[in-house]
């Protein structure tokens, strides 16, 4: 797809053949955002244990081999290979950390620890359930079994002396940062964070705390945005309810996109609702409405107010969060400096049948679950209403039925997506 500017489709949508803002596919959705998206560039320098969740901005190479040395992969008796078949005479201990400095000369051994160096001379390691001892002589069991260069990891083995170990872009995970600490390495640089700011539009909406008064509702959009949002490790800024008040709104939007990378809002982007929102967007950026061929989540809206990309959510509390991970969960990690891998997908049976209209896919929270057998199954849940958030809480999947398909019976193969996974 060629680069195409957010002003060209917002000014003339024919500009791009298959933009249709009343009938995009979730995978049109998709792509159309991430042709927009330019990475934050400022980095920071931090100690190891404090990158956890941060994107590198550099690549990591490592400085010397994994292991720098050949060490013992367990407990047992160094040797030369060629002296196999003989009484092997035991002439030290190699400890892990401290070396035994003697060469091995033939018909000798040494007792070796698990990650001790091989002493000079020795080629193979026999564990010491494989041996017989007699004072300090051993003989090797089953020699036929012993093969040269047994039990031993080779210097280089896990990481050698310029390798890159972790590209730039990855974003590192706990088991990352044992990897860099293990190279020696005590700082590392990274992007810095992205600063996220959100909030939730309509005057029925209220903060917990509050008593209700006829015809308002707690807003819980915030919170599960901000739980969304926490996972991602972003710089969170939450600005509470906004009513339906124009200038109040105007406020709270340009200072929101004056001092964060990404302003998200959920309510206001429906057709039916207030619209004031949708002309404060129309005023002040470059904005597109959108309705998905999906269900949940119909109504999105997407574009930049300044140099801050924008998200406008559904109010509806499923919705809201079946857009973000969707399509924000993605354009949020590529801002970040990474790049989003496809969220894994696989087929399990499905317990009952589900009633579905082709051409759209649909997002249906379902109950993956193991059986006797050791296979998995997953279970629909009765109620898939948009403002049934409880169905969210009890889901830890979706069942994700694209656009080419229609009823399914109990018993079909359908494809789950894991809530869990959705970091």
């Amino acid at each position: 797809m060629t680069k195409t500017t957010l002003k060209q489709i917002v000014s003339d949508p024919s500009c791009m053949d298959d933009y249709d803002p009343n009938a995009m596919s979730v995978t049109q959705a998709r792509a159309f955002i991430q042709q927009f998206l330019t990475p934050v560039i400022e980095t920071e320098q931090l100690n190891v244990m404090d990158s956890l969740g941060r994107v590198l901005a550099a690549n990591i190479v490592s400085p010397s081999n994994v292991p720098n040395h050949h060490n013992s992969a367990m407990d047992g008796y160094a040797f030369k290979f060629i002296d196999a078949n003989k009484v092997l005479t035991i002439i030290g201990t190699a400890f892990a950390g401290r070396p035994f400095e003697q060469e091995i000369n033939a018909g000798e051994c040494v007792k070796i620890m698990t990650g001790a160096v091989i002493p000079t001379g020795a080629d193979t390691v026999v564990m010491q359930e494989r041996i017989k001892q007699n004072d300090n002589h051993i003989t090797l069991l089953d020699t036929l079994s012993i093969k040269q260069g047994a039990n031993i990891r080779l210097a280089g083995e896990d990481l050698q002396l310029g390798q890159t170990v972790l590209a730039k872009g990855h974003m590192l995970r706990p088991a990352d940062l044992g990897l860099i600490a293990s190279l020696g390495i005590a700082k590392v640089s990274v992007y810095r964070p992205l600063k996220v700011a959100f909030f939730s539009t309509g005057d029925e909406l209220i903060s917990v705390g509050k008593p209700l008064q006829s015809g308002q509702i707690y807003d819980s959009n915030r919170y599960t945005l901000f739980g969304m949002l926490s996972r991602l490790g972003v710089v969170i800024s939450d600005l509470g309810v906004v009513p339906d008040n124009p200038d109040l709104l105007e406020t709270t939007l340009l200072k929101a996109t004056s001092e964060n990378d990404v302003v998200i809002t959920s309510g206001g982007v429906s057709v039916g609702e207030a619209d004031y929102m949708k002309a404060l967007l129309t005023k002040h950026g470059q904005v597109l409405f959108w309705k998905i061929n999906m269900k949940p989540g119909r109504p999105l809206a997407y574009g930049k107010i300044g140099a801050a990309h924008y998200f406008g959510l559904p109010g509806n509390p499923v919705s809201a969060m079946v857009t973000f991970y969707q399509f924000v969960r993605e354009a949020l990690i590529t801002l970040m400096g990474s790049i989003p891998k496809p969220l894994p997908m696989f087929k399990v049976e499905c317990t009952e049948s589900i009633k579905k209209a082709t051409g759209r896919t649909e997002f249906q929270r379902g109950v993956l679950y193991l059986v006797e057998d050791g296979s998995w199954k997953v279970k629909p849940l009765p109620n898939q209403g948009s403002g049934v958030l409880s169905s969210m809480s009890t889901a830890n999947c979706f069942i994700v039925l694209d656009e080419a398909v229609g009823n399914c019976n109990s018993g079909e193969m359908l494809q789950v997506q894991l809530l869990e996974g959705l970091i």
